[in-house]
């Protein structure tokens, strides 16, 4: 990218996040979770219809990406890198943001199933933890996750069959975003086998009732380095 290249692109850039309403948009999704456009629209006290326009003029400059989960549609910021600008013109700007407030039943936030994998602030957690040892990491072609070779060693060392979940007809390992946290827990072959895995380990409880898990101590002092409370 030449030096004309680039001042016009960033001016681009910088149109997109000046207008007021999506400004408040990029603000609010900095927090890390992500939104619908109804919520969108209400944080930039706009319309539907206008709400919509900002966020393709964001999606057209990369600096929002859409998912599709279930029926809903949710609005995140692009990248890291997307994040980091923002925060740097914050500090310039000097103005604090807002927090997000689940609104979910503090059962259900906690622990429960998706489907049949972990969700909740416990699959959230271990995402951001299956991350951060090492063992889990973003395939760039396709969104998907694969196991690292330490990760796939670890979690067969502890009772996955790691080529089984492989063999299977659905995807191995994949983000799915978490209704209550807006961030995305462990979905997939690979999620649906981690929550058997729980299970069978005494790591998690299943409600008879509903789809509420609860953690146990067992889990905390087995394996701290994945279920430890934040």
């Amino acid at each position: 990218m030449d030096a004309i290249t680039a001042d016009t692109h960033l001016a681009r850039l910088a149109g997109a996040i000046a207008e007021p309403a999506r400004a408040r948009m990029l603000c609010c999704l900095l927090d890390g979770h992500a939104r619908t456009a109804t919520e969108l629209a209400a944080v930039a006290e706009v319309a539907a219809s206008t709400a919509s326009a900002h966020l393709a003029r964001l999606r057209e400059q990369r600096l929002v990406e859409s998912v599709a989960q279930g029926k809903h549609r949710y609005f995140r910021l692009a990248s890291p890198e997307v994040g980091a600008a923002l925060e740097g013109l914050l500090v310039v700007a000097g103005a604090p943001r807002g927090e997000f407030k689940p609104t979910a039943p503090s059962r259900l936030r906690a622990a429960r199933t998706c489907y049949d994998h972990m969700a909740g602030m416990a699959g959230v957690a271990l995402h951001d933890r299956l991350h951060a040892q090492g063992w889990l990491h973003r395939k760039a072609e396709d969104g998907d996750y694969e196991l690292t070779p330490d990760g796939a060693v670890a979690l067969e060392s502890l009772g996955i069959d790691v080529d089984g979940a492989r063999g299977s007809r659905r995807r191995f390992a994949c983000a799915c975003l978490d209704w209550s946290e807006r961030r995305p827990h462990l979905g997939g072959a690979l999620g649906a086998a981690w929550l058997q895995l729980s299970l069978r380990r005494g790591w998690v409880r299943q409600e008879l009732d509903g789809r509420a898990l609860t953690l146990t101590p067992k889990a905390q002092r087995e394996m701290p380095e994945l279920f430890e409370s934040n």
